[in-house]
């Protein structure tokens, strides 16, 4: 209580980042028509480029706030609690999860990964959403959802068949992706071979059925040819 992790002392920045916001302002002003990331380029290089005697100016002042960070950290966890502490770390690992998720995709995007198959419903919901009634994009989607279970099988049967066409979209593109993450060496990308043969409850219980009916047929040949 009384304690979060906005309260936890700040890292120090890098040797880097120092010269960056240092230099950002002069080199905006001396390039006005570039892009951010144009300009940011422009600023790696200089740093690449800086004289090594200059680059220790920024690296002592990196050393002097990790001296002042480690003080700060030290008081910091002097003051909470066993349970404090727990509550802090759990949280920080939340943290730590979620930026990871996001690295990942948009790591994923990057690499150009297709996008999933849609659902019936989702498709449904993509076609009727803007024109929808409701205050809010919640009272929307629920106004949406309750006309969708409402509607008859019929009515929902070509929202499902676009669904089924676009899981076959999706494995035909997955497969040629995953073929290219073999080649660029990122097979921890490519789904398992459980999880690409993958089957719906209902095909397997089909296919049990029909190789027990075919295993019956051949036991009763066998004791044929027996007699």
């Amino acid at each position: 209580r009384g304690i979060s992790s906005d309260q936890r002392p700040k890292r120090p920045l890098t040797a880097y980042l120092r010269f960056v916001i240092d230099n950002r302002p002069a080199f905006r002003e001396k390039n006005p028509e570039v892009s951010n990331l144009e300009l940011i380029k422009k600023l790696a290089g200089a740093w690449k480029e800086l004289p090594a005697s200059q680059k220790q100016v920024y690296e002592e002042a990196r050393k002097t706030d990790w001296k002042r960070y480690g003080e700060q950290m030290a008081a910091y966890k002097a003051q909470l609690t066993p349970a404090q502490a727990a509550a802090l770390k759990e949280e920080r690992r939340k943290q730590l999860a979620k930026r990871r998720s996001i690295r990942a995709k948009r790591e994923l995007n990057l690499l150009g990964k297709p996008k999933r198959a849609r659902s019936g419903f989702n498709i449904f919901l993509s076609e009727n959403f803007q024109e929808s009634e409701g205050i809010s994009p919640v009272a929307k989607l629920k106004k949406l959802f309750d006309t969708w279970q409402k509607l008859s099988t019929s009515q929902k049967q070509p929202y499902l068949q676009l669904a089924e066409d676009d899981k076959v979209r999706y494995e035909n593109e997955m497969k040629s992706w995953e073929a290219k993450m073999i080649e660029l060496g990122r097979e921890d990308l490519v789904r398992s071979k459980k999880q690409r043969l993958k089957k719906k409850p209902a095909e397997t219980a089909k296919q049990a059925e029909t190789a027990k009916a075919s295993s019956a047929g051949n036991k009763t040949k066998f004791k044929k040819s027996e007699e």
